[in-house]
């Protein structure tokens, strides 16, 4: 049975497999098994597989109860166990668990994708666009450009579409790339960067210079957030490029809840030019270091 297989070994990757692996495997197989490629019975059978281990891997809350519970949490029975079915807090895989659930017909033959993975997006974004779906409405799309703070606070933007204006609401989180549907029509976000600000998922990275007394001593530092200005103290002896995480500054999550972190990434500054008391200064602090005093230095410039 399909269902008594490991969903790692169904997408034949291992258990640390990143996102873009397991992207990358079902692409891979999709593209092999789907029906309207492989006439096959086996074929059939395979893609359902492949597309449930698909729904459940690359939901990252999905995978995590995977692994802890194993396909008991998934299916439609599980309202016995601990659960709680399609009523409980997993619900079971055969019922709706996402926005999505559609089933396909092939030469008289329905083929059920599941609940959470709509089958028109995975021919969109693996076919370029080739659905085999026919009576699908082919959606209209727009792209829109907003600022950085834009993107991480959410907008609303007046738009005209179709000679038509209205005003479409911009969710906080969106990232470049991000595709929003509305009514018969989607928004497609461009992002613009920021000089302050660098983003990695929902995560922020900022950089703050400091000199090396700074670092060598500790200081503290106010920095700038998303939200705002933090102060934040920085340890005696912390060494460049080290990050300073600042929990939850990040960004919100579009779905999931909470928010990203921001790190601080600490930058050493080498002065071009010194004052003559610096000079000093660090001629002694070269000296204490090397282990020669003063006068040992004196003593030298006798002979």
């Amino acid at each position: 049975m399909a269902d008594s297989k490991d969903f790692y070994d169904i997408l034949g990757i291992s258990k640390s497999a990143t996102a873009t692996e397991i992207k990358s495997a079902y692409r891979k197989l999709a593209l092999q098994y789907h029906p309207d490629r492989n006439k096959t019975k086996e074929a059939e059978e395979k893609f359902k597989e492949v597309t449930k281990a698909y729904e459940v891997l690359s939901n990252e809350e999905k995978r995590k109860t995977y692994d802890q519970f194993g396909q008991a949490a998934f299916e439609q029975g599980a309202g016995q166990g601990p659960f709680g079915g399609a009523g409980g807090p997993f619900g079971g895989f055969g019922g709706q668990q996402g926005p999505f659930s559609y089933t396909y017909t092939s030469n008289g033959q329905g083929f059920d994708f599941g609940g959470g993975v709509d089958p028109f997006d995975i021919f969109e974004q693996f076919f370029g666009g080739a659905s085999p779906f026919g009576q699908r409405t082919q959606r209209s799309a727009y792209s829109i450009t907003i600022s950085f703070q834009e993107a991480v606070h959410g907008v609303e933007k007046e738009v005209t579409i179709n000679n038509k204006k209205q005003k479409i609401k911009i969710p906080a989180g969106v990232d470049r790339g991000s595709r929003i549907r509305f009514d018969d029509y989607d928004v497609v976000v461009d992002v613009k960067p920021d000089s302050k600000f660098g983003r990695e998922g929902y995560d922020i990275i900022t950089e703050q210079d400091l000199s090396y007394s700074d670092v060598a001593l500790g200081a503290e530092l106010s920095v700038e957030t998303i939200d705002g200005a933090v102060k934040i103290r920085v340890p005696a002896g912390t060494q460049p490029n080290t990050l300073i995480r600042l929990s939850g500054r990040g960004i919100q999550r579009i779905r999931g809840g909470g928010r990203g972190d921001h790190y601080v990434r600490i930058k050493l500054t080498v002065p071009k030019k010194l004052s003559h008391k610096q000079k000093e200064l660090l001629e002694e602090l070269q000296r204490e270091e090397s282990g020669e005093s003063s006068q040992d230095k004196k003593n030298k410039g006798w002979f």
